[in-house]
């Protein structure tokens, strides 16, 4: 009996948001516009330095599983804080949103919980800086025969690859799931994140029963055009899906194959638009739907994300897929 329909691994990172105009974020010497990695020091300072700070839990599968509690799903969450006052508030927000937060703060010396600071300007551009922290130490000791082992799906976050523990998580986190009958899979992050680990991310695709992506992750893992790439996939994972910003999206599994058109909208904030298509997606597969349907699920999930600030769904997503007349 599984007690959880989708169990995540990934990053536990608090998102801290400010206003703050030009002549501050030039000030503070931050990159407007971007999401680049601080160092502890750093993180320090700019969070200091906020005012008016508004709090949320963020991490990528930590918002895909938000979208799949909106959709009334039994899920849970493998990440790391600290026993410190925002890894509490961490723990407690998961909870609240109804996703079981497994581990419990880690007491003791070890890096603060992760946090990144989210400086939005004016003009409604992002400067976002992220310190890892704690959450980058997660290891195969933090995941539980229990969890990892009852859940239906297991969804895997790529950013985690990057230290050799996260690394022995995943792996051991996969393999207690297929061998309790569960399927696990991976979003692939970012194309940086595929060129950094390329060849193990070519052996992990072998290992898993689904992937998602987008055009530009398909095409830095197996160094060749698209339709190559997802050639290359299909032969290694048995569900295939691949994004392209706008475009159509591709599901391939084994000889079938879906094309799921994608209405275009103008983003407000186009973050967690993976992270929600991934929720749709995976609701879809949960449910037993078609390709087709788990596709056409995940753009809807990922069009009303774009459509507010945040990167977790404010509508009731099932109330949309009943408009569509997909359930």
């Amino acid at each position: 009996m599984k007690s959880y329909h989708v169990v995540g691994i990934g990053n536990a990172i608090v998102d801290v948001f400010t206003l703050a105009d030009d002549t501050f974020i030039e000030l503070m010497g931050i990159e407007k516009g971007i999401m680049q990695l601080v160092e502890r020091d750093r993180g320090e300072v700019l969070y200091g330095a906020m005012k008016d700070r508004v709090q949320a839990p963020g991490g990528s599968v930590a918002n895909t599983l938000a979208g799949l509690g909106n959709l009334g799903l039994k899920t849970a969450f493998i990440g790391r804080v600290h026993d410190d006052a925002l890894g509490h508030f961490y723990a407690r927000s998961m909870e609240d949103n109804g996703t079981d937060f497994v581990n419990p703060p880690v007491p003791g010396g070890e890096l603060p919980t992760s946090r990144s600071m989210i400086f939005v300007s004016p003009d409604g551009e992002r400067s976002m800086n992220t310190y890892l922290g704690i959450s980058s130490e997660l290891g195969p000791e933090d995941v539980s025969d229990d969890v990892a082992g009852k859940g239906s799906f297991l969804f895997l976050e790529g950013y985690l690859y990057d230290k050799p523990k996260g690394k022995a998580a995943f792996e051991r986190a996969a393999k207690l799931c297929q061998d309790n009958g569960g399927k696990a899979g991976i979003a692939l992050s970012d194309p940086f994140c595929v060129d950094r680990h390329r060849d193990s991310f070519r052996r992990l695709v072998r290992d898993l029963d689904y992937v998602i992506g987008n055009q530009h992750e398909w095409e830095s893992l197996y160094q060749t055009d698209l339709s190559s790439a997802l050639e290359n996939a299909a032969r290694d994972a048995e569900v295939v899906v691949c994004t392209r910003s706008g475009h159509d999206v591709v599901i391939v599994r084994g000889e079938e194959e879906a094309i799921v058109p994608v209405h275009r909208v103008v983003p407000v904030d186009a973050t967690g638009a993976g992270d929600q298509f991934a929720a749709g997606f995976l609701y879809g597969m949960a449910t037993g739907q078609s390709l087709a349907i788990c596709g056409r699920m995940g753009c809807i999930a990922a069009a009303e994300v774009i459509s507010h600030f945040g990167a977790r769904p404010e509508a009731d997503l099932k109330a949309l897929f009943h408009k569509e007349g997909l359930i």
